[in-house]
C-alpha cells in the first residue's frame, strides 16, 4: 500500500484542514478535489502522475480524511465551496487547473461560481453536479443521522465497508477498501461519517445548476460508464448544460474512476491539462 500523508495544515472556518503540495517547482499549478465518503487518498496515483509536469495541491475536506472532524462542524456543500476559494487564496494561486471528483465537482462549481474562485481549466470526474443525487441508503442515513451514529463499532465498519464497496465497476483491493474506511472508524470517524452525509442538500447543487449555461472556460467531463452512484446519463446532461465541454466516457469503470481506470483517467486528463497550459 501506498503511503499518502498530508503534513500541512490550514485553520479553515470549518476547522483545520490538512493538505500537501508536490510534482514539479514551478509547473503549472493543479489542485484535486476529492467526493464523499473518500479523502485525497484516491487521488495518490493519479496525482502522482499528473506531477510529473505540475505542481499538484491535494487536501482533505474539513471532516473528511486526515482533517478535523469535530461535533457541530459544518461540512455542507456550502461551507466546502467557501474553504476552496480560501484554501485558493492561501496557496497563492490565482489560476490553477482543477481536477474534481464527486462530492469535490459540486465544491468547485460553488468556488468558481459563488466564490469568485478563478480556474485556468476544470476537469469533472464523475461529479455531483445535477439533481436528483444519493442513492437510497444515503437519503435513508440523511433522514435518520442520529439513529446509525448510536451502531455498535462493528455494524458501523461493516455498513461502511458495504457502502464504498457498492461503486460500480471492477471493485475495490481489498487494502484500498481498508484504507477509504479508516477515516471513518473511532470516537471522532463514526459520528463525521454521518456528520456529512446529513449536511448533504440537493439545494447546494439547485443553487447553481442554472448557472452552467455561464461556464466560461475550458471544462472536460470524465465519467466511468459503470458507475452505479451516479448513472453515466448525467454524463451527457452536464456535458451538455456546460459551453464546450468536452465529455470522456471510461469503459467498465464505476464511480471510483480513480480506483478502476488510473491509467486511462492519467491520460485523458494530462491531454486536456497539457492543453491548456501552453
Amino acid at each position: 500500500m501506498h503511503e499518502w500523508k498530508l503534513d500541512r495544515t490550514h485553520t479553515s472556518a470549518s476547522g483545520e484542514v490538512r493538505w500537501s503540495v508536490f510534482g514539479e517547482e514551478g509547473g503549472p499549478p493543479l489542485v484535486l478535489c476529492h467526493g464523499t465518503p473518500f479523502s485525497s487518498y484516491v487521488w495518490r496515483h493519479v496525482g502522482r502522475a499528473l506531477a510529473a509536469g505540475h505542481r499538484v495541491h491535494v487536501w482533505d475536506m474539513p471532516g473528511y480524511g486526515a482533517s478535523e472532524k469535530a461535533e457541530g462542524q459544518d461540512v455542507s456543500l456550502a461551507a466546502q465551496g467557501r474553504v476552496l476559494a480560501e484554501l485558493l487564496e492561501h496557496w497563492g494561486l490565482a489560476e490553477p487547473l482543477v481536477v474534481a471528483h464527486d462530492f469535490g465537482g459540486a465544491v468547485a462549481l460553488r468556488a468558481h461560481l459563488l466564490h469568485g474562485a478563478r480556474y485556468r481549466a476544470l476537469a469533472l470526474v464523475d461529479p455531483v453536479a445535477l439533481a436528483p443525487w444519493g442513492s437510497p441508503f444515503f437519503r435513508l442515513v440523511n433522514a435518520n443521522a442520529r439513529v446509525f451514529e448510536q451502531l455498535p463499532p462493528g455494524l458501523h465498519r461493516a455498513l461502511v465497508r458495504e457502502y464504498v464497496s457498492t461503486t460500480g465497476g471492477p471493485g475495490l483491493h481489498p487494502a484500498t477498501l481498508d484504507a477509504l474506511v479508516e477515516p471513518w472508524l473511532g470516537e471522532s470517524g463514526q459520528p463525521a461519517f454521518y456528520r456529512q452525509i446529513a449536511q448533504a442538500d440537493q439545494r447546494h447543487t439547485d443553487e447553481i445548476q442554472a448557472r452552467y449555461g455561464g461556464i466560461d472556460l475550458p471544462v472536460l467531463v470524465c465519467w466511468g460508464t459503470d458507475d452505479a452512484w451516479i448513472p453515466v446519463a448525467k454524463a451527457h446532461e452536464l456535458a451538455a448544460a456546460i459551453p464546450g465541454a468536452r465529455l470522456h466516457l471510461i469503459e467498465g469503470a464505476g464511480h471510483l474512476v480513480q480506483e478502476d481506470a488510473p491509467a486511462e483517467l492519467t491520460a485523458a486528463l494530462l491531454g486536456f491539462l497539457r492543453e491548456q497550459a501552453r
